[in-house]
């Protein structure tokens, strides 16, 4: 940026001491919400555009008083540059942009805005906060032409790409131009007029804001110093750790690393200290802590909310009963997966004199116990899911609350926020009812348990749950009439041993059991949606968190289109039609070879559900109106839903502010991104891990994506995913045709295409990348055994 260049009488006069001490109070209270990244006095200098020694002056005689007098700063150093290093307090950060003022005003809003807040990196896109951030950098920063501030996504060792927003196509940044920016960081670029294929080449001018400061890595012990490698989704880097800064890490060792210093000048490593050492490279425990650590997730929960659990009372009394609707008498019971600890919800069925059936949606009143502006409500709300990995759940809520105090267990009174509706034997809503409850559980089911009782009609119950199926059912009938799309994909589950270490693979199957919670709690969800959003009529709607789904990506629905042309059928994919159209292909297709092809192109063309105030609709359900509201345990939009639903259901209708609501829901759906994320990666590592027992064995599989670099296939025995690069394939030379999602050979004109059934031979696993190596078992490879003098054999079938 070009600095206007003072004159004499506009230069800042010396402060008094009082000034000062009053510019250091401040300074004090934004060290302390910092983290430990440290920054120089001259640094300091150049961003406020200090150039005049009396302004200097001022600023030093600053950090003099609070090292003094209020012994707040960590530490004041001289390095051998001879730089004075003042070390901020360890404390949660905020992130702000920077803003060049006048040099009084200035000095608490640039030290505040050097802070830099530790997040995870989304390894697939940037988040909704970091682009925010950067458009709060960029309104309050002066920019020259072609200038722009952007978010780097992609950073490499050799190039970047840089989203800003004004620009249409993202700017691409090589070489030393980079000046050390990584994926997540807010830089300042400059366009160079030239162009990198569609991209607009840049040069970065500054590193705004570095979008996290630890990482995870593996230690490279040499004999002087060490290096922690970090290799993640659009990330590589190594980072300079001297032996001193190692703190008993040794040699592939997995561990935190923070690092100290940044450089500039390519080639030239980051500075940085090892915080914590997580276990060997391979360790479950340390494979799994670095997943969480990557993906930003908490270890635990802080004593002091553990305490603040403790301290909750259970509120079970006559004086609360009186206030809520009694359910106790009503035959009420719990579905959930054998190992569950925590239930949301239970179903209650009474019968009706006029014939007709009140069934009930009970749901664990979470906020009666979680107050707002409390620790445990802003835990809850900053950490918006629990997240489910493949050996343990982060929970959302302590355990007193999640397990115990919410939880619908069984033989239990509890206090329960309740959707009750009148239906009749067709799955017709006759009447409606949203309140507080208080239920008794007379029977905990697993889903077997529930299924067993559909399948055979007897054991306890099975009168009850076989009604609720019948109607449920009743219920699926009319939204798959409606145009609801519906997918079953294949999931599975890990059998593990006591370290951790997998032993088979389950795969997941959907009955009817599960589909009848579903089509209740869907019920439920969809109803209260509608109560809110009909509440008050006109254009002005109440404040409420809905779960939106967008129309489906219109260029990949052209894809599909020209894809199931190629078998055969027609499908419509205008806006008003397409739903019922898929619904109908998903039908004539099934049981078919090209079903796995035209659903897997169907499921990549869908668009992301989110949550927002806007009520926009849910194109996958076919519902005008939908909330989600049936589990407050483990997802935050659950317990908005429940507060805003109890306001209106005591008219009480003043206004709530709905960017403050649109805010917190941009940050449920982004860590609703980032749980989903680190969720898969944790079922990579345990694939991963799997299959390193099986190199060399042959396995059918079926290919589940085609990119211009290989074939992905998903192996049918134990839904683990692999690729087949294209150069191991072999006899001809292969290209990749992205319109028909295929790969061709140039010769002989033979083509592998989506949902393509294989057989593969495990090749290699790299446990580090999380990665399958595969061949097809059609070419004569070498391959990688870990007993080499044993002959490939075949895997289950």
């Amino acid at each position: 940026m070009t600095k206007k260049k003072k004159t004499k009488n506009e230069k800042n006069p010396r402060l008094s001491r009082e000034e000062i001490q009053k510019l250091a109070t401040g300074l004090i209270e934004t060290l302390a919400q910092s983290k430990s990244e440290s920054f120089t006095l001259r640094q300091l200098y150049t961003k406020m555009g200090l150039t005049e020694k009396e302004q200097k002056e001022n600023i030093r005689e600053i950090v003099e008083t609070i090292t003094a007098s209020e012994n707040e700063v960590s530490k004041i150093e001289e390095p051998q540059q001879k730089q004075e290093v003042v070390e901020p307090k360890k404390e949660e950060p905020q992130r702000n942009s920077n803003q060049k003022q006048t040099s009084k005003e200035n000095t608490k809003e640039i030290i505040r805005n050097t802070t830099v807040q530790k997040q995870a990196l989304d390894s697939d896109r940037l988040d909704n906060e970091q682009k925010e951030e950067a458009h709060k950098v960029k309104s309050h920063t002066e920019l020259q032409k072609n200038e722009y501030i952007g978010t780097v996504d992609g950073g490499q060792r050799d190039s970047a790409y840089i989203i800003c927003e004004g620009l249409e196509e993202d700017a691409w940044v090589g070489g030393h131009k980079i000046k050390g920016a990584i994926t997540g960081d807010i830089v300042k670029i400059k366009l160079t007029g030239k162009q990198k294929g569609k991209n607009p080449e840049a040069e970065v001018l500054e590193i705004i804001e570095r979008g996290r400061t630890e990482f995870v890595g593996n230690v490279q012990l040499l004999n002087r110093f060490a290096f922690v490698t970090v290799e993640a989704k659009k990330l590589k880097l190594d980072i300079f750790v001297p032996l001193d800064n190692l703190n008993g890490a040794t040699n592939d060792d997995k561990v935190i690393v923070k690092v100290l210093k940044w450089s500039e000048e390519k080639g030239k490593n980051p500075l940085g200290e090892v915080t914590e050492v997580l276990g060997k490279v391979g360790e479950n425990e340390a494979e799994i802590h670095a997943i969480m650590v990557e993906f930003g997730l908490p270890m635990d929960f802080d004593e002091k909310l553990i305490k603040k659990a403790e301290e909750v009372p259970d509120d079970l009394t006559d004086k609360e009963f009186k206030k809520r609707r009694d359910f106790r008498p009503i035959l009420t019971f719990t579905i959930d997966p054998h190992d569950a600890k925590d239930f949301d919800d239970a179903i209650s069925l009474s019968y009706l004199p006029n014939g007709n059936y009140e069934i009930g949606v009970h749901i664990a009143d979470v906020t009666h116990y979680i107050r707002p502006n409390t620790l445990l409500e802003k835990e809850a709300q900053k950490r918006a899911t629990s997240v489910y990995l493949v050996d343990r759940v982060v929970p959302m809520l302590p355990e007193r609350i999640s397990n115990n105090l919410c939880s619908l267990r069984p033989q239990e009174e509890k206090l329960a926020f309740s959707a009750v509706f009148e239906l009749d034997k067709n799955g017709s809503v006759h009447n409606r009812w949203y309140g507080k409850t208080v239920i008794y559980s007379d029977r905990r089911f697993t889903y077997e348990e529930a299924q067993e009782r559909i399948e055979t009609k007897e054991g306890d119950y099975a009168d009850e749950i076989n009604l609720l199926n019948d109607i449920a059912k009743k219920l699926q009938a009319k939204r798959f009439k409606h145009g609801a799309i519906s997918f079953e994909t294949q999931e599975v589950k890990f059998q593990l041993d006591e370290n951790g270490k997998p032993l088979g693979v389950i795969q997941k199957i959907r009955k009817d059991a599960h589909k009848l919670v579903e089509e209740y709690m869907l019920l439920a969800n969809k109803s209260v949606a509608e109560f809110v959003y009909r509440y008050k009529n006109g254009k002005e709607k109440n404040t409420m968190i809905y779960r939106v789904h967008d129309d489906p990506d219109p260029d990949k629905l052209a894809n599909l289109k020209a894809m199931a042309k190629s078998f055969g059928y027609d499908i419509n994919i205008e806006p008003e039609f397409f739903a019922a159209s898929l619904a109908k292909l998903v039908e004539d297709t099934e049981g078919k070879p090209e079903y796995e092809t035209l659903q897997s192109l169907a499921i990549r063309s869908m668009s992301k559900a989110v949550y927002t105030t806007k009520a926009t609709g849910h194109f996958g359900l076919a519902f005008d109106h939908y909330s989600h509201f049936t589990s407050p345990i483990r997802r935050y939009p659950d317990m908005m839903a429940h507060r805003l639903i109890e306001k209106y259901l005591k008219n009480n209708i003043k206004s709530v502010n709905p960017e403050k609501y649109e805010s917190m829901a941009r940050h449920s759906s982004d860590m609703e991104k980032r749980a989903s994320d680190a969720e898969r990666a944790s079922i990579r590592f345990k694939q991963a891990e799997f299959m390193s027992a099986h190199i060399g064995e042959v396995f059918e599989g079926m290919v589940s994506g085609v990119t211009e670099w290989g074939l992905y296939v998903e192996v049918t025995s134990t839904a683990c995913e692999g690729m087949i690069r294209l150069s191991d394939i072999k006899g001809d030379y292969y290209e990749y045709e992205p319109k028909n999602q295929r790969i061709i050979g140039r010769k002989s004109q033979k083509t592998y295409t989506l949902g393509n059934k294989v057989e593969v031979r495990v090749k290699g696993v790299d446990m580090e990348k999380r990665t399958i190596d595969l061949l097809l078992e059609t070419e004569e490879e070498h391959y990688v055994s870990s007993n080499k003098s044993r002959k490939p054999r075949r895997g289950r079938k």
